[in-house]
C-alpha cells in the first residue's frame, strides 16, 4: 500500500506525529534520528548518447606492421565504423630512426592506398635519445645544435623517404608535448631555441621536391612544465594547432579541463586567433578510471569543433578496444563512433 493509498485520517494522524518531532527553533528533537531518511539518489546516472562523430578519426594501436592490422580489427568492433586515420610514431632512440624507414612506412602507405582519403599522421622527435630523461643543460645544447643546423641532414632524408614511400602528403607531428617534461625535445629549457629549430625543421622538409606535408603544433593539454603558447614557432611554419589530452590529473572533471589555463577552450581559441584549424592526436581515459562521462565530453567536443583529425590511443590503461578495464567507456565510444545496435 502506498501512501497516497492511506485512509485520510491515517495521514494526517502521521503528519501529526512528524511535527511533533520538531522543537520550536526548527532543531530535530532528540531520540528521532533513528527515521528512515529518503533514499539518496543514483551517484552514478546514465551517461546520455553523444553527438555522432563524423570527422576524420584513428585509433593507434601500435607503430608496426601488426598496429596498421589491427585497424581492420576496431573497425569491425565498432561495428562498421570508418576509421580514415592511421598514426604513428618514429622512434626517438637514434637518428638513424629518426630518419625513418621503408619497413616503418610500407604498411601504412599500402594501408593508405586502400581507400582514397585516408590521411597518414606521423609524430616526429626533435632529438635523439627522446625518452632518456637527459637533464635540462643536454637538451637546452641540443636545442642550439638543431637551431644552427646540426641535423639538417637527418630531416631531409626523412622527408625524401617519405615521398620514396608514397606518403608525401602526411601530417608530421613535429616536437609534440613539448611544454612537458617526459621527451628530450622539451621546450622548457630554452624558448626561444626550441621554436628557431622548429622553423629551420619546417624550412628543411619544405624543401623537398615532391613533398605536400602539413605541419601540427601539437602541446599537452594544460599548463605542465610551461605555458605551450611559449613555444609557438610562429604561423608561417605551422598548418594545424593540435593537442594531446588525457583524463588527468585525477579528480578532475571534463568541464574542468576545458576551462583550466591552457585547456581545451585555450586552444581553441588560440588555434582561431591565429587562422589554425584543431586536431587532437592523442586522447583516452587515464587517472580517472572507465570514465564515460570523460569520453562523451571528447566526443561531444570533436562534434562541435570538427578538427582535421583525432586520434584514440588504445592501449591500458587509456583505451576501450585493446583494455578491457573500460567497458562502459567503450560503449559510448561505439555509439559516436560506429554502430549502435550491439549487445
Amino acid at each position: 500500500m502506498t501512501l497516497l493509498s492511506w485512509p485520510r485520517a491515517a495521514l494526517i494522524v502521521l503528519l501529526a506525529a512528524v511535527l511533533a518531532l520538531v522543537l520550536p527553533d526548527g532543531r530535530i528533537a532528540p531520540g528521532s534520528r533513528h527515521l528512515a531518511a529518503p533514499a539518496a539518489p543514483d551517484p552514478t546516472p546514465s551517461v546520455p548518447d553523444p553527438t555522432p562523430v563524423t570527422v576524420p578519426s584513428g585509433f593507434f594501436t601500435g607503430s608496426d606492421e601488426a598496429g596498421v592490422r589491427r585497424i581492420a580489427e576496431v573497425q569491425r568492433w565498432l561495428g562498421g565504423g570508418s576509421l580514415t586515420v592511421g598514426h604513428t610514431y618514429l622512434p626517438g632512440d637514434r637518428w638513424s630512426n629518426i630518419e625513418g624507414h621503408r619497413e616503418l612506412f610500407e604498411p601504412w602507405a599500402r594501408w593508405k592506398e586502400e581507400q582514397p582519403g585516408r590521411l597518414f599522421v606521423l609524430n616526429v622527435p626533435l632529438l635523439d635519445r627522446n625518452e632518456e630523461g637527459l637533464a635540462d643543460a643536454e637538451v637546452r645544447a641540443g636545442l642550439r645544435r638543431g637551431a644552427a643546423g646540426s641535423y639538417d641532414g637527418h630531416f631531409r632524408i626523412l622527408g625524401e623517404r617519405l615521398v620514396e614511400n608514397r606518403l608525401s602528403d602526411a601530417v608530421l607531428v613535429v616536437g609534440w608535448e613539448m611544454n612537458g617534461t617526459t621527451y628530450s625535445h622539451r621546450c622548457g629549457p630554452d624558448p626561444e631555441s626550441w621554436k628557431a629549430y622548429w622553423r629551420r625543421v619546417v624550412d628543411v622538409l619544405r624543401a623537398v621536391p615532391g613533398q605536400r606535408f602539413r605541419f601540427d603544433f601539437t602541446a599537452s593539454r594544460g599548463r605542465d612544465a610551461v605555458e605551450w603558447t611559449r613555444c609557438y614557432p610562429g604561423d608561417a611554419y605551422v598548418d594545424i594547432i593540435g593537442l594531446d589530452a588525457y583524463d588527468q590529473p585525477e579528480g578532475l572533471s571534463f568541464e574542468e579541463q576545458v576551462t583550466e589555463d591552457f585547456g581545451l577552450a585555450h586552444h581553441v581559441r588560440f588555434a582561431a586567433e591565429h587562422g589554425k584549424p584543431v586536431s587532437y592526436p592523442e586522447w583516452g581515459l587515464f587517472r580517472n578510471g572507465d570514465n564515460p562521462a570523460y569520453v562523451r565530453g571528447m566526443l561531444d567536443w570533436f562534434a562541435r569543433h570538427r578538427p582535421v583529425y583525432q586520434t584514440f590511443t588504445d592501449y591500458c590503461p587509456h583505451g576501450v578496444w585493446g583494455c578491457p578495464d573500460n567497458p562502459e567507456s567503450g560503449r559510448v565510444v561505439r555509439g559516436a563512433l560506429g554502430a549502435t545496435d550491439h549487445p
